[in-house]
Order: C-alpha cells, then sequence, then structure tokens
C-alpha cells in the first residue's frame, strides 16, 4: 500500500510541474507589455526599456522560467510588479482569508452531503427521498453567483437585512474578527457543493445497500445500525471520496466568483486585481496556488479510497 501511495504522490509531484509549465506559458500570451501597462501609455521607450530589464523581462523566456521556477523552490513567488513588493507579503493575508472561508464550507458541506445522501437513501422511494433529490437537483443547476445574490436578496438587502452584503474588514485587520461577514460566502460554498456529494452518496449507497454482503450481514440476523456502519459505508466511502475531492477541490477556484460577489479579500479577489493590473508575478502565483490545492485533495482522495476500499488495499499489498 505505501508503494501505490508513493507512486501517486510521485504522479502528483509530475502534474504539478507541468502545471507550473502550463501556467508560466499563459501569463506568457496574456496581450500588452507588463512594463507598459505600470508605466502608462505616455512612458518613453527608454523608461519602459529600463523597467523590461528590471522586470527581467529582456531575459531569454527559458531563463526567466528556470529562476521563476527555482524562486518557487525556494518559497520566493517572485515580486509584484503593481506594489513593488514581495508576493508573498501580499498574498499572506488573503491566502489565510481564503483558507479560512475554504475550511469553513468543506468542514460543513462534506459530512452534510454525506448524511444527507445516506438518510436520503434509507427512505429510498418516499416522499423524504424525493423531496430530498428535488431540491438538491434544482440547487446543483444553479450557478454559484445566482445562489449568493439570491441569498443576498433574501438575507441582506430587502427580506430580512441580517447579514452584511459585502466584506468590510479594513485593512491589516483579520476577517475573522466579523464572524457574521462570513455566513452568505460560506453558505454560498456550501449551497454549491453540497447537492453533489449529496446525490452521490445516494446512489452508492443504493448499490452498496443492494449488494450480496449486506444482505448477507442482514440474514445473519444483524441490526440495520451495525448493517449500515460496519458493511456499507466503508464501502460507499471510498467511491464517493473522489467525488467529495473534486468538490472540494472546486471550492479553491470556484471560490473566486464567490469573492468577488462579496468583496471577500481573498485570493480571488487579488487574482482579478491581478488581473486587471496585468501584475503576471501575482497571477502566477495564485493559479499555482490553486492547483496545488486540487492537487492536494486530490491526492488525499485518493489515500482515502485506498484505504476504504478492501480490493485496493489487496492490490496494493
Amino acid at each position: 500500500m505505501t508503494r501505490l501511495i508513493v507512486k501517486r504522490l510521485l504522479v502528483s509531484l509530475a502534474v504539478l510541474w507541468l502545471v507550473t509549465l502550463l501556467v508560466f506559458v499563459a501569463t506568457l500570451l496574456l496581450p500588452g507589455d507588463p512594463a507598459r501597462a505600470i508605466l502608462g501609455q505616455q512612458a518613453t521607450p527608454e523608461r519602459i526599456a529600463a523597467l523590461q530589464h528590471q522586470l527581467h523581462l529582456d531575459e531569454p523566456v527559458w531563463q526567466r522560467y528556470l529562476d521563476w521556477l527555482g524562486g518557487l523552490l525556494t518559497g520566493d513567488l517572485g515580486t509584484s510588479t503593481s506594489t513593488q513588493g514581495p508576493v508573498t507579503a501580499l498574498l499572506g493575508d488573503r491566502v489565510s482569508a481564503s483558507l479560512l472561508l475554504l475550511v469553513l464550507a468543506a468542514v460543513i458541506a462534506a459530512p452534510l452531503g454525506l448524511a444527507l445522501g445516506t438518510w436520503s437513501s434509507l427512505r429510498r422511494g418516499r416522499a423524504a427521498d424525493q423531496a430530498v433529490s428535488g431540491i438538491s437537483l434544482v440547487i446543483a443547476a444553479l450557478p454559484e453567483f445566482v445562489i449568493g445574490v439570491s441569498l443576498i436578496v433574501l438575507f441582506a438587502t430587502t427580506v430580512f437585512k441580517v447579514l452584511p452584503s459585502v466584506t468590510l474588514t479594513p485593512p491589516g485587520e483579520a476577517v475573522w474578527r466579523q464572524p457574521g461577514q462570513l455566513v452568505l460566502p460560506v453558505v454560498t460554498l456550501v449551497l454549491v457543493v453540497t447537492p453533489y456529494i449529496s446525490r452521490m452518496m445516494r446512489g452508492t449507497m443504493n448499490d452498496v445497500l443492494d449488494s450480496g454482503y449486506v444482505e448477507m450481514a442482514r440474514l445473519k440476523g444483524l441490526r440495520e445500525r451495525t448493517v449500515l456502519v460496519r458493511h456499507a459505508l466503508p464501502h460507499a466511502v471510498g467511491p464517493v471520496a473522489q467525488v467529495v475531492a473534486v468538490q472540494l477541490a472546486w471550492l479553491a477556484g470556484g471560490a473566486v466568483v464567490v469573492e468577488f460577489l462579496f468583496r471577500y479579500p481573498g485570493i480571488g479577489q487579488a487574482l482579478i486585481d491581478a488581473v486587471a493590473k496585468r501584475d503576471v508575478a501575482v497571477v502566477q502565483a495564485i493559479t499555482l496556488i490553486i492547483a496545488a490545492v486540487y492537487i492536494v485533495v486530490n491526492l488525499l482522495a485518493d489515500v482515502v479510497g485506498i484505504l476504504a476500499n478492501p480490493k485496493l488495499r489487496t492490490e496494493a499489498a
């Protein structure tokens, strides 16, 4: 099993290296000249050339990529062209703010989706099952910005007016000092992710509950709770772990829209600002952070799937 996990880890590292290559090439294809974007259209050719030299834009592409990659390995994400400071200093508070948002959404959405799916499966065909399936299907069909706007209308502007519609944290203050402003962004992400997990868990549990080994456990006279906990859930967790991982990984990228909608001071808002200012180093850093979250979460899902699936454990052994 250790060999299989190490193999998945090496594959993840290779994918991450490919992502660095793609991110670097993609930023090269962005229209416009960063030096001209910073200095403006009235800048003289001499000033533009001097800034290009300062930003190392006059060096060969392969040299710039190797320098950037070497900086990543040492924790140096480069220098922001808009602030003229380290990207790590610019993103420090924003990364922690986004992580808080994602962790809160994941901690609520994952168990809620698994519980709803299991509960619905145990009531298969009944009114409660049909109600949960119908509601989750409707919510899953809605884009995140529609859900967010609906929550703003319902709880912040027109109907109840009990929560702030946007984040109003002053510069330099941690976003968690005002918990009320976290509610709507977190609920939006939870409502986007939970239906997929719930529907996948319901389908997987239906298959597991109809399987031969669960039927055998029932014929042995075991209580239904024992059958569910010892025989059904462990076999359902493996396949669902992949879906949970994909949905939680989506949070890293999908949160960009939610952060923009609620003016949340995370990496999503920073990415939009960086693209507008043609701040290539910040765009590269944030894109790579989001990709790394995708890869790490999927790696963890693979490990959970191996540990939860007896067949994979046997093959790995």
